[in-house]
């Protein structure tokens, strides 16, 4: 990577590691991988300064394949293996990379701590609403009444709404984005690195194998100007090929209306209720999904703090020595 690093301009094959890609034909992981060494180019990211860090699942594999750093680590502990290396040196751009279930099940309360802590660092979650590498049963995010290898007669239980659990762990940052929409995507990746603190980005993610084309009737390409709504910071919430469809706010409720009545959009409103009210939406089949971002505010960054107390403590009693501390306090000799 030293080598690379020293180029004055790097392209997508920069990023790309000489592993061989191994997903199933068609995967939706292969056009985020393509999205996201385009953008690292794009955005002037230093390989040998930036680091993924994957939990378990298909996307985990993600690591192996960009030619940065990366841990490849353990079931559900991405984020405490990041906050790691984000505290350890915040100067290192860290990107975390996990599924639905990784993150939202075995990994759920880990996701929730990273996120109110707001290490900055950028959380992507691929949400096939499904496990895809232990061959297909229903996830955290499996809508009621999915019939699975594990749910023979349906699933009962009620999903998690991946942008509402992040708004509720008060998230500073959270995005929606689809992996067939390549430009939406980089639109969105651009913005996530520009947040200061944690970014979370639910990517809709197809599953050839086991979940196939469960969002083809939202955001097909034919389908997606009507089912689909993109927030954009400062207009108008309007959607529809025409353009003549809209949304407002309605008390605690979001409401259809035409495009003149539409509300702004703003992800900045001190309260979150909007953003929460608008991840909802997937709940009902009559609104259009949301994409884009959700929430962006400001808040204090974890390894800020965190360094901030080391260095407070370094200057008021010295950096001490590991020895010390070690055989510091009551001793006792084992015979």
């Amino acid at each position: 990577m030293t080598d690379i690093a020293a180029k004055k301009t790097l392209t997508k094959k920069d990023f790309a590691s000489d592993q061989e890609v191994r997903w199933c034909p068609g995967c939706g992981d292969y056009a985020i991988l393509n999205a996201v060494q385009k953008f690292m180019a794009d955005s002037g990211a230093d390989p040998a300064k930036t680091v993924f860090v994957s939990g378990i699942g298909c996307s985990s594999r993600f690591p192996y394949y960009m030619n940065t750093y990366g841990f490849h680590t353990i079931h559900g502990r991405a984020p405490a293996v990041a906050t790691g290396v984000k505290v350890a040196n915040p100067e290192l751009d860290v990107w975390i990379v996990t599924g639905d279930g990784d993150s939202l099940s075995i990994g759920g309360n880990h996701l929730a701590h990273i996120l109110r802590r707001n290490l900055d660092v950028n959380i992507l979650m691929f949400n096939n609403e499904i496990y895809g590498l232990t061959k297909g049963q229903y996830s955290p995010t499996s809508p009621v009444g999915t019939k699975k290898k594990s749910t023979p007669m349906g699933s009962i239980d009620r999903p998690f709404e991946p942008a509402q659990f992040a708004l509720g762990a008060q998230a500073t940052f959270v995005a929606r984005t689809i992996d067939q929409d390549v430009k939406h995507m980089s639109e969105v990746l651009h913005k996530a690195k520009a947040h200061r603190g944690t970014s979370f980005i639910e990517i809709l993610q197809n599953c050839v194998i086991f979940n196939k084309d469960f969002y083809s009737s939202n955001v097909d390409r034919a389908v997606r100007p009507d089912r689909t709504i993109n927030l954009v910071e400062g207009e108008p919430m309007v959607y529809g090929k025409e353009r003549d469809k809209g949304l407002r706010f309605d008390g605690f409720e979001v409401k259809r209306c035409s495009a003149d009545e539409a509300d702004v959009w703003n992800p900045g409103t001190k309260s979150g209720a909007p953003a929460f009210l608008i991840a909802g939406m997937r709940e009902d089949p009559e609104m259009p999904i949301p994409i884009g971002v959700m929430r962006s505010v400001a808040a204090p960054n974890y390894e800020i703090g965190v360094n901030a107390q080391v260095d407070d403590a370094v200057a008021k009693k010295g950096k001490g020595d590991l020895k010390d501390l070690v055989y510091a306090g009551e001793m006792w000799t084992v015979e």
